[in-house]
């Protein structure tokens, strides 16, 4: 598992609403899954209907369970023009990062949104990551604290 393969990382995403938003991931995620876009949007959007993925400050985890995966996949973006996404302290959001894990994933899921998590609490890397302008400056920021599994 990797937090950041520098061909799942997108700087400038362009969405006008988190539902654009959610559907902009999915398409990339699919991309890399080889899942329909639409089986990845649907389980994102029923896990924020149980509550927001928004945990304030500008971040996203969005993240969900899917049947067919057989590993985890992360995706991370950077959006262009933060958006509403319905987060905990109501301030739009600006880096997201995707998580899915197989349906049967358990502990795994945990570990990676907790690693997640863990990363985007720390201000100066939020900082370098919103300050960052392409996919490679990026993937640099977000692999200083967890290498790449190139195999991955």
């Amino acid at each position: 598992m990797t937090l950041a393969h520098p061909d799942r990382v997108l700087a400038d995403l362009r969405a006008g609403s988190k539902k654009q938003l959610l559907a902009d991931l999915a398409r990339a995620a699919a991309d890399v899954t080889g899942l329909h876009e639409r089986q990845i949007f649907d389980v994102l959007v029923e896990r924020e209907r149980l509550g927001s993925t928004g945990l304030g400050n500008g971040i996203a985890i969005p993240h969900g369970r899917i049947p067919g995966l057989t590993r985890v996949y992360e995706l991370f973006a950077r959006v262009t023009t933060a958006v509403d996404y319905e987060a905990l302290d109501n301030r739009p959001v600006d880096l997201v990062y995707l998580l899915l894990a197989p349906a049967d994933a358990g502990a795994d899921h945990l570990k990676a949104l907790a690693r997640i998590s863990r990363l985007l609490r720390d201000g100066p890397t939020c900082a370098k990551l919103r300050g960052s302008d392409s996919e490679a400056a990026l993937t640099s920021v977000l692999t200083a604290q967890y290498p790449v599994n190139q195999a991955a």
